[in-house]
């Protein structure tokens, strides 16, 4: 069979709706939500499942409404959730967690703290850095879903105000084609748009070929504190997404306070940006006294001091996490922000056996957080409290801060 009809049951891991074929097979329909009925193209029939693309729309859920982004409707894999009711968009979020929390992690609902949800505005135009390919003839886009070509006649609502002017659409200026541009609109207000070679997939472009606008230094100021780095250094690309995690963590850990100097641990620490809120949760009074040990493999991330930090103990480290830990000072407490793949239980296992007496674990991946948060509770930990941000609004993505406590033991 090529076409299928069928009702979404529940919303799946990725973004996809996911319905029950006559024969009882899962079948995972892409852009499609909870309670719509479609007729969907199927692009995959195995044994035990079938992937397929929504053809029509035959009767729409309440969860469905107008697409949001003219890039979506011109074939751009951007915003995958354009059209899904906002008012819906973090509650259905949390359910595709919970889900994750009981097949992966295999939790019992009773074992966890209830799921917080802190959305994030704008809704639209909250995107500050981007990434466009350039075609054969020069121009600048965004990628089709599940394809190398590029939508470069439409720009994507999530840009903030001004990030793609003169860049995409028909009045676009041309590039070098084949080229990648990254574009970045810092708390200065300048953008910044410089010119790479495109990655490889899974891998981050650090090298800037050409400057074309502003510098290659971008200035970011959270909580009074100033963060220059590299364009190409990662930064969290919600314009409120820095704030709104420091906050978080800084009240999370706020009786963390130490009696003596105080160690605390960054891994995957990028820039540095939750540093200065780890010194001040360890030493309110004086955070300079505490110590704190960054660890990143990005070297545009580590390639200088930040204004930020001049004030602070910071140690930083270029290696991986897991062949760093071992050698570090014993942590009073730990942040971790590991990408995607997650920390995996390795990592957790050799940080959970250092024994700091609090953790945060952020994690950007519904499945391998789950996995990752069960790590945890197999190594003695208890997870207290979990809360999702809803830091990418119109798409299927969202983080998850988790505050996880050692438990103690009896004597």
């Amino acid at each position: 069979m090529s076409n299928i009809e069928l009702t979404i049951e529940r919303m799946g891991h990725g973004g996809v709706g996911i319905g029950t074929a006559s024969d009882g097979r899962v079948v995972f329909v892409g852009s499609t939500y909870p309670g719509d009925r479609v007729q969907a193209q199927i692009t995959k029939d195995k044994k035990s499942f079938i992937a397929a693309e929504v053809e029509s729309v035959i009767e729409p859920s309440h969860y469905r409404t107008q697409s949001r982004c003219p890039a979506v409707a011109a074939g751009a894999g951007c915003c995958d959730f354009a059209s899904l009711d906002p008012a819906h968009e973090a509650q259905l979020k949390r359910e595709v967690f919970h889900d994750q929390l009981q097949r992966i992690g295999k939790f019992a609902p009773h074992e966890l703290p209830e799921v917080t949800i802190k959305e994030l505005e704008p809704t639209r135009g909250w995107r500050t850095r981007v990434r466009f390919g350039v075609d054969e003839n020069g121009r600048a886009g965004l990628r089709k879903k599940n394809s190398h070509e590029l939508v470069t006649d439409q720009v994507c609502s999530q840009l903030v105000s001004g990030l793609a002017d003169g860049i995409v659409g028909t009045d676009a200026r041309s590039f070098r084609p084949g080229a990648e541009l990254i574009v970045a609109m810092d708390s200065t207000g300048t953008r910044h748009v410089v010119e790479s070679r495109k990655s490889g997939r899974g891998k981050r472009t650090e090298k800037v070929e050409k400057v074309l606008e502003g510098s290659s230094t971008v200035t970011e100021t959270v909580d009074g504190q100033t963060f220059t780095f590299p364009v190409t250094a990662f930064w969290q690309a919600h314009s409120r997404a820095p704030q709104a995690y420091c906050a978080i963590i800084g009240e999370w850990l706020q009786s963390i306070a130490t009696a003596g100097a105080g160690i605390g641990w960054d891994l995957y620490g990028g820039v540095g940006l939750f540093i200065p809120t780890i010194a001040r949760a360890l030493q309110p009074q004086d955070p300079s006294t505490s110590t704190i040990h960054s660890v990143d493999t990005s070297a545009a991330a580590l390639a200088k001091t930040q204004p930020a930090l001049r004030e602070l103990s910071v140690q930083m480290h270029k290696k991986q996490v897991e062949k760093a830990v071992g050698d570090l000072e014993t942590p009073d407490v730990v942040v971790l922000d590991p990408p995607r793949k997650g920390a995996g239980s390795a990592v957790v296992d050799e940080v959970a056996q250092a024994g700091p007496s609090k953790v945060v674990h952020i994690g950007c991946d519904p499945a391998t957080c789950a996995r990752d948060l069960r790590s945890w509770v197999d190594n003695g930990y208890t997870v207290d409290k979990l809360t999702l941000v809803n830091a990418f609004p119109g798409t299927h993505h969202f983080e998850i801060l988790a505050l996880l406590e050692k438990q103690e033991t009896s004597q």
